[in-house]
């Protein structure tokens, strides 16, 4: 079985330039994070976007649907940024034949301390052993795209109240 890994950017591919925190999307880490975590399980990746989420448009989130739609696998995991994850998340709710799981990281994964190799491992294994449907594995938890939020205040996702 191979899953499928789409890539739009976010936080989890950010490359830091200065101390001012100027920022632009590098190419997508999750292949060397799988790699050193040693995953022989297949898995093929492409980059969607480079995008910071708060810029993806709904034109954007069409091209990552799309994107979706023509993956010959039915598990997918897309790597993206945590602010509008939960929006891109809600508009594949529609896709009913594929286990899709959408992570991130709050911290970049070029950096000592990061949860993007964490994120990454946690959510191949979601895309593994999960149920059709669309998901968030953020925060050591999976939560169903209709009943989770980002709370900013403390950095995490959790379920909505």
């Amino acid at each position: 079985m191979t899953i499928a890994i789409l890539t739009t950017g976010g936080t989890f591919d950010k490359v830091y330039f200065d101390a001012n925190s100027e920022y632009s999307i590098g190419e997508p880490c999750i292949s060397s994070i799988l790699d050193e975590g040693n995953v022989t399980s297949d898995y093929r990746v492409k980059s969607i976007l480079k995008k910071d989420s708060l810029d993806i448009t709904q034109d954007e989130r069409k091209i990552i649907k799309e994107a979706v739609l023509e993956c010959d696998e039915d598990r997918i995991i897309i790597t993206h940024g945590t602010d509008t994850m939960v929006e891109t998340a809600k508009f594949l709710e529609d896709i009913k034949e594929k286990t899709i799981v959408l992570t991130g990281a709050m911290q970049p994964a070029r950096f000592r301390k990061t949860d993007a190799i964490f994120n990454s491992g946690f959510a191949y294994s979601a895309a593994l052993t999960l149920e059709n449907g669309i998901y968030i594995a953020m925060s050591g938890q999976i939560f169903n795209s209709n009943n989770v939020k980002k709370n900013i205040d403390l950095g995490k996702f959790e379920t909505k109240d």
